[in-house]
């Protein structure tokens, strides 16, 4: 069984300490010096979370215990899909929004494909619970680099049964990127953003197998839609600095270098940030516009 030490943790899903010490207080993962591939699975869920709907850790904390009452559900974390409603959490399980806290059900509608009603049988839509456990079983299959393969078949079978499975495009889209084949992971990003355009993890993904194939016009507006769905979402700011930096554009780097600082002040990461931004405010003559409308030069 391959582990991964804290650090990997960290790197490889681009985690902010401060965050995973937050989630292991509240009792969300606990305390590891290494994880298994299942655990990262858990922590990407938790960053996502994090990144698009800005829930203190404790509050998804209550959600995640009250649907394990209502569902009997293991890990509601993996085995769901959570959706920001008001400070808490609710799951979209099967068709239906569940509001663990005040278990209130409502149709979900936001799932709902946008074509017209027709008259299917019964058994064309899979069981939750069926299309549940495919999932779990391909992360669990994702674990060991031996049984990838497998992993890859199941998301296959899963997408066969529900196409618009977005963290199953997700997945296997970062498992094609892992091996660096980056077409077969474009195509799975874009079509996470299709059937769920508001998901801004996808946008960033999508914008970091872009930026991998050299189009970069195309990754910064990957990016460009991660921050207006999230403009909380640190770690977007800092790659499209990086992008309009690459493409010479160094003024529009700047806001974002500061608007990464602004989120995530501590660490290596933010230092760096810091450097470029003051490297440019250096280099560039860079005015502002008083309130009068009076153009005055801006410190060096």
């Amino acid at each position: 069984m391959t582990r991964y030490s804290r650090q990997d943790a960290i790197r490889i899903l681009h985690l902010l300490p401060r965050h995973l010490l937050a989630w292991e207080r509240a009792g969300l993962i606990a305390r590891h010096e290494h994880y298994s591939f299942e655990a990262l699975g858990q922590l990407r869920t938790l960053r996502d979370l994090q990144a698009a709907t800005r829930i203190s850790a404790k509050s998804i904390r209550a959600s995640v215990d009250a649907m394990q009452r209502v569902a009997g559900m293991r890990n509601p974390l993996l085995e769901a899909s959570a959706v920001r409603r008001g400070s808490h959490l609710s799951f979209r399980h099967g068709g239906t929004l569940v509001d663990p806290l005040t278990q209130q059900f409502a149709f979900d509608f936001d799932t709902a494909p946008e074509r017209p009603l027709r008259l299917v049988r019964p058994q064309a839509e899979p069981p939750v619970v069926e299309v549940q456990d495919l999932f779990l079983r391909a992360v669990q299959l994702e674990e060991n680099p031996a049984t990838v393969p497998d992993a890859v078949q199941l998301y296959h079978d899963l997408l066969a049964l529900r196409p618009s499975h977005a963290p199953s495009l997700i997945n296997l889209g970062t498992i094609h990127y892992n091996k660096r084949e980056y077409e077969q992971a474009e195509q799975l990003y874009r079509q996470a953003t299709i059937v769920d355009p508001e998901y801004a993890l996808a946008f960033f993904d999508l914008g970091n197998v872009l930026d991998e194939l050299q189009r970069m016009a195309e990754a910064t507006e990957a990016y460009l839609r991660a921050v207006a769905l999230v403009p909380q979402y640190a770690d977007a700011h800092y790659n499209l600095a990086l992008s309009y930096e690459r493409q010479g554009q160094k003024r529009r780097a700047l806001r974002h270098w500061l608007a990464y600082v602004r989120l995530d002040p501590v660490g290596p990461w933010a230092s760096h940030a810091r450097d470029q931004a003051r490297k440019i405010m250096n280099s560039e003559k860079l005015s502002i516009v008083s309130r009068r409308g009076r153009l005055v030069k801006a410190a060096g």
